[in-house]
Formats: structure tokens, sequence, C-alpha cells
């Protein structure tokens, strides 16, 4: 049977949910040589309704696409946060953007908050509070290498972006290895 690590990304449309997915999967199979799968989800907003990525990571051909009970979630809206947190197991790593999430305290699970949000605005472009998010994954998760998930930001960015998307990877991975998450 497959080792799979499965990852959901959820939070509203524009906030570049669906390319953070597509980016793990592209650093997962074209550099990494793995077997990924890519799912997408998103209301019949064009900006602003919710939003959902789902990402299978094995090193086996992924014999089923969808996720029931992610390894990872990680939440940008309160909405998709609250949508999803039921769904999750004991060990699922939870990571929020703390200026967008706001935990219940009910639940039991403590997420990892981070500031994507606020990082993606100090780098002068809150376009990228996405890509702050996926160094905090990178470096918290060891799921993928940093360069892979580099090349596929490079890869996947309009090209006079691609200097303020690393920045905005390096300004995430740098935060979780502050927090000692990504030790």
């Amino acid at each position: 049977m497959a080792n799979n690590y499965e990852i959901r990304l959820c939070g509203y449309g524009g906030q570049g949910i669906i390319l953070a997915g597509f980016i793990i999967g592209q650093a997962a199979t074209v550099y990494e040589h793995r077997n990924a799968v890519f799912i997408q989800d998103y209301g019949p907003e064009a900006r602003g309704g919710a939003c959902r990525a789902d990402v299978v990571i094995s090193d086996e051909p992924v014999l089923y696409p969808y996720i029931d009970t992610p390894d990872v979630l990680m939440a940008m809206s309160q909405e998709a946060y609250l949508k999803y947190i039921p769904q999750i197991r004991k060990d699922t790593l939870v990571i929020i953007d703390e200026d967008l999430v706001k935990p219940e305290t009910a639940n039991a699970r403590k997420p990892i908050p981070m500031p994507a949000r606020r990082i993606a605005v100090e780098l002068g472009r809150l376009a990228v509070a996405n890509v702050v998010m996926l160094g905090f994954l990178t470096a918290v998760t060891k799921a993928l290498s940093v360069d892979a998930v580099k090349e596929s930001i490079l890869a996947s960015v309009p090209k006079n972006t691609g200097k303020l998307n690393l920045s905005a990877f390096e300004e995430g991975y740098a935060s979780a290895l502050k927090l000692g998450a990504g030790k």
C-alpha cells in the first residue's frame, strides 16, 4: 500500500489557494519525480467564495485522489477553517493565517498560527500571502524539498514576480524556523 501524504489548503477565492496546490503538486511530480494528484474545488463566485486545493503526494502511484482526513490542513479563512476542521484527525497538522482565522476554543487541536497576510503586506503585495504559507508549510512538514518548491514557484508565477515570490517563500520558511517548527 502506498504511503500517501495528504495536504488540504483552503480559504476563499482570490487568495491563491488553487495556485498553491498546483505549486505543491508540480514540485512533487516535476522536480522530485514523485507521484501526486491535485484536486481543486471552488464556489461559483469569481472571488471571495470558498475554495479548496487537495494534494496527495506519494512515492507510489496514487490510487485514490480524494482526501477524507488530511495530514495537513492549511486554512486562510475562517469559513474554510470551520468547514474542514471537523474532518481532521488528532495528528493532523493545522496551520492557520492568524490574522484571518480564529480557532474555536472547543477544538482540542491547537493550530500553528502564522502571520502570512501580515508578512505579504510587509513585502508590498498581499497577493503573495499564499506563497508565504507555502514557505511555512515546507519548513514545518518537510514533505517537499526547498529547492523543488522554489523551482515550482518560479515555473508557476509571472516572470516579473519571481523575485518577490521567492522572498515571500523565504519569509514564510524563516517564520517557521523562528517558531522552532521546522527543526
